[in-house]
């Protein structure tokens, strides 16, 4: 058979391409075990790449090509033949940096349910304290809500010079707590097949929107970006986080009919569940110190513009990390311009 070079070239060289990524990727994490479905992958990979070497064996005149295929052909049978590797350790910034964030975009169908439940629970409170002002105190969980959000300005402007003093201190450890129990207890829910993680990002959802509402209505919205934003914009991710960690375990609890075992399911995801919940602990840790020590300070000892820019980096950080944090630098043989 008479093989046309470019057209082949052109039909085959993604398959070769993704192959040397995937290898290029065990070579730079060796510990990382593969689940089903990448090995799945890897190994019609492999096959297609085998396949294509061996179609091009008579075809003296793209030597570069060859030698090319037969690169990779090599190193992936070295990868599947060769005995186990011993775990190295891990570097703690090296898995913030480079591990969080892969294991965060591969999981983020999950990250995004959990956000819409926090966003459809935001609406429905802000537009039950709209219907009805006594639902605050039925939404909101802490006292020091429950006042008059311009009274509250008020107070901490006027008292702001007392630094941790008068319980700014205990106000945030409250805070601090119960967004690691939210976190913690989201990832755990995923064992009621994920309804339970839905209904407390819903929940928690309901609370914010109820907060948000009650300021702005009384022309408080610069104090609440400016009180919020500089905790919130890691917090709140912290805890979709969880959610997502719990929709990760949900979808291993549920299956996917494949005859795989719960068993063999479970641990396909314990290093992603693992990654995620670590990740967000991080990152909770950050946000309890910027809420003690930063959050809580008011004009005119921090201006509320100064406070909003600070959370408005952060969260442009985060997205970078989250983002960005471990990409592959693309990489393709050059044999294959054909």
């Amino acid at each position: 058979m008479i093989l046309d070079l470019e057209k082949f070239i052109a039909g085959q060289r993604e398959t070769w391409r993704e192959l040397e990524r995937v290898l290029d990727d065990r070579e730079r994490d060796p510990s990382r075990r593969m689940d089903l479905d990448e090995i799945k992958r890897f190994h019609l990979l492999y096959q297609r790449t085998s396949a294509d070497l061996a179609r091009l064996e008579s075809f003296a005149c793209e030597p570069d090509l060859s030698r090319y295929l037969e690169s990779l052909v090599a190193r992936g049978f070295a990868e599947m033949h060769e005995p186990e590797r011993i775990p190295v350790r891990m570097s703690p910034l090296l898995w913030f940096f480079h591990d969080f964030p892969r294991v965060f975009r591969r999981r983020i169908k999950e990250f995004h349910l959990a956000a819409a439940a926090l966003l459809v629970g935001a609406l429905l409170g802000g537009a039950l304290l709209l219907a009805d002002s006594e639902a605050k105190e039925t939404l909101l969980p802490f006292e020091h809500l429950l006042g008059s959000p311009s009274e509250r300005v008020a107070r901490e402007e006027s008292e702001v010079n007392k630094g941790l003093a008068d319980g700014k201190l205990t106000f945030s450890s409250q805070l601090m707590t119960n967004n690691i129990r939210v976190s913690i207890f989201c990832m755990a829910l995923g064992t009621t097949w994920g309804i339970g993680t839905l209904i407390l990002l819903f929940y928690n959802g309901a609370v914010l929107g109820a907060i948000v509402l009650d300021y702005c209505r009384e022309g408080q919205t610069a104090f609440l970006l400016g009180w919020l934003l500089p905790h919130g914009s890691v917090e709140i991710p912290a805890i979709l986080l969880g959610g997502q960690a719990g929709l990760v375990l949900a979808g291993a609890l549920i299956g996917r009919r494949d005859g795989t075992s719960l068993n063999r399911r479970l641990k396909s995801v314990s290093s992603d569940l693992s990654t995620l919940i670590g990740g967000a602990a991080v990152m909770l840790v950050w946000a309890g110190f910027i809420e003690a020590f930063f959050s809580q300070y008011h004009q005119p000892v921090l201006s509320y513009s100064a406070k909003i820019g600070f959370g408005i980096a952060e969260l442009a950080a985060l997205s970078l990390l989250l983002g960005l944090g471990g990409r592959n630098r693309p990489s393709a043989g050059n044999a294959c311009h054909g």
